[in-house]
C-alpha cells in the first residue's frame, strides 16, 4: 500500500483525464462478438454451435454471421496468433472502424480469477477458484468491486479516493458519476457516486420550475424557503436514521442543483447520438465533461449502464440489436469527445458479469466465466489485440471441462 501510495504522489496529476465505464448487464456472449474468421477456426465454431448459426440462417449468403460477411480485423500485433484471425459482426461496423482507425483495442480473456488458472489445474481441484462463479449478482460485484455480492467498495471508487487524496481529483463532488444506478463500482471511503439517471438529477419541481408555484415574482420567495427547507440538513432526533436521512437528503438537493445549473450553462453538443436508453446515458456523460470546469472536476469516473444481454434463447434475434445499440452509442460518443476536444484524455470500456458458454444450447447461450471487451480513446494504443481470443476447442486447456467455459488468461485486477 505505502508503495502504491507513494507511486501515486509521484505521478502527473495535471490536466483532466477521464474514465467510462460501459457495463454489459447479462453476460455478453464473447464467442458471438469477436468470432473466429480464419477458415478453419470459423469452421469448428460452427460445427460446435449449429442450433444458433442454424438460426442466423448461416448459409444463405445474407446472415450476418456468414464468414463472407464478417468483418475482418487486422491487428497490428496479428503475428501473435500463428495465423489465426479474427473478426465483429456487422451490426459492430462502427467499433470495428474505431479498431483500424487505432482508437480503439481488444482485450481477450477477461474474467475473475485467484490465481492462473488451466483446465487441468481445475479438474485436479489443485487451484483456488473465486467465489460465487456463473451467479449474475455476485460476478457483477466481483468485476466492480474484487468481491461477491456484499463487497462495500469499487475499484471506480477505490480509484478516485486516492486521485482525491494526491489533489488530482479537484472537487470529488462530481468525481464518481453514474447514469444508470447506483453502483458499487463507484463507492469509496470517501467517495459516493453522484447519480445524473435519465439526463439529470431527481430536483424539487416546485422549486425550480416557475409554473408549478406561479410564475410571478411574488413567488420567488416561496421557492427559496421550499429549496431552503429540503436542503435542511440538521435536527436534533435522537434517531440516528432519521439524521442520516435529512443529510442525504440534503446533500442531494444541493448536488443536483448545482449540477443542474452547470449542465443549464453549457454549450449544447452538435453530435446526434442514437436514440435509446445506452445513447441516452452516453450523451448525459458527454455533455457532463463538457462542463467539468464549471463542476471543478480533474479527475472522473462514470459508470453507463446496459441490460439485455443474458441471451439464453433468442440470441440471433436479441444480440445483433444490441450490437448495434452498443456500436452507434460508443461510436457517437467517441465524436462528441473529438468536438470538446477531450478524446485524448477519456478512456472508455466495457465490463460485463461474464462470457458465455462456447456450446449453444440450441438458440442461445448460456452462463460462462472469462470474456472479451472493448478499450478506447484518442490516448489508447489501438487496433491491437492484448491477451488471448482462444480458439474455440472445447477440448483445450483454455476452457473448462463442464459446457466449454473459457477460463481466464487476465483477471479483473490486471484490467483495471
Amino acid at each position: 500500500s505505502a508503495l502504491a501510495s507513494s507511486r501515486a504522489y509521484a505521478a502527473d496529476s495535471g490536466g483532466y483525464k477521464a474514465l467510462v465505464c460501459v457495463f454489459l448487464f447479462g453476460g455478453m456472449d464473447h464467442g458471438d462478438t469477436v468470432l473466429p474468421y480464419d477458415a478453419a477456426s470459423y469452421n469448428k465454431l460452427a460445427n460446435l454451435r449449429q442450433g444458433l448459426f442454424s438460426a442466423y440462417g448461416v448459409g444463405s449468403g445474407t446472415s450476418s454471421r456468414d464468414r463472407e460477411n464478417l468483418l475482418l480485423l487486422n491487428p497490428e500485433n496479428a503475428a501473435s496468433f500463428g495465423g489465426r484471425q479474427f473478426a465483429l459482426p456487422p451490426e459492430l461496423a462502427p467499433l470495428h472502424a474505431l479498431f483500424e482507425q487505432g482508437d480503439l483495442s481488444i482485450v481477450g480473456g477477461i474474467g475473475p480469477r485467484v490465481q492462473p488458472t488451466t483446465r487441468s489445474e481445475m479438474d485436479a481441484n489443485a487451484v483456488a477458484l473465486p467465489e460465487r462463479l456463473f451467479s449474475h449478482n455476485d460476478q457483477q460485484s466481483t468485476w466492480m468491486a474484487l468481491g461477491v455480492e456484499g463487497t462495500r467498495l469499487g475499484w471506480g471508487g477505490r480509484f478516485i479516493d486516492s486521485a482525491f487524496q494526491t489533489g488530482a481529483a479537484g472537487d470529488p463532488t462530481f468525481s464518481a458519476i453514474s447514469t444508470d444506478s447506483s453502483p458499487v463500482f463507484l463507492f469509496g471511503e470517501a467517495i459516493r457516486p453522484f447519480r445524473a439517471a435519465g439526463g439529470s438529477p431527481i430536483g424539487l419541481d416546485a422549486a425550480e420550475k416557475t409554473w408549478l408555484l406561479g410564475g410571478n415574482s411574488r413567488y420567488d420567495e416561496v421557492r427559496q424557503r421550499l429549496l431552503a427547507h429540503f436542503s435542511k440538513g440538521t435536527t436534533t432526533s435522537p434517531n440516528i436514521f432519521e439524521r442520516d436521512f435529512l443529510a442525504g437528503r440534503a446533500g442531494g438537493v444541493l448536488t443536483g442543483y448545482e449540477y443542474r445549473r452547470a449542465r443549464q450553462g453549457a454549450m449544447p453538443i452538435a453530435t446526434v447520438f442514437p436514440e435509446g436508453r445506452l445513447g441516452g446515458q452516453l450523451k448525459t456523460v458527454a455533455e457532463t465533461i463538457s462542463v467539468r470546469s464549471m463542476l471543478a472536476a480533474n479527475r472522473q469516473i462514470f459508470f453507463v449502464g446496459m441490460g439485455g444481454f443474458d441471451t439464453h434463447n433468442n440470441q440471433a434475434g436479441d444480440l445483433p440489436g444490441l450490437h448495434a445499440e452498443l456500436a452507434g452509442g460508443l461510436s457517437a460518443f467517441r465524436d462528441a469527445m473529438v468536438e470538446l476536444g477531450a478524446w485524448n484524455d477519456v478512456t472508455l470500456f466495457t465490463m460485463s458479469d461474464f462470457g458465455r458458454t462456447l456450446n449453444d444450447n440450441g438458440d442461445g447461450t448460456d452462463h460462462g466465466w472469462a470474456g472479451h471487451h472493448f478499450v478506447m480513446g484518442g490516448d489508447v494504443r489501438g487496433q491491437r489485440i492484448l491477451g488471448d481470443i482462444a480458439a474455440p476447442d472445447p477440448d483445450s486447456e483454455a476452457f473448462t471441462s463442464s459446457r466449454a467455459r473459457l477460463i481466464p488468461g487476465i483477471s479483473v485486477e490486471q484490467y483495471a
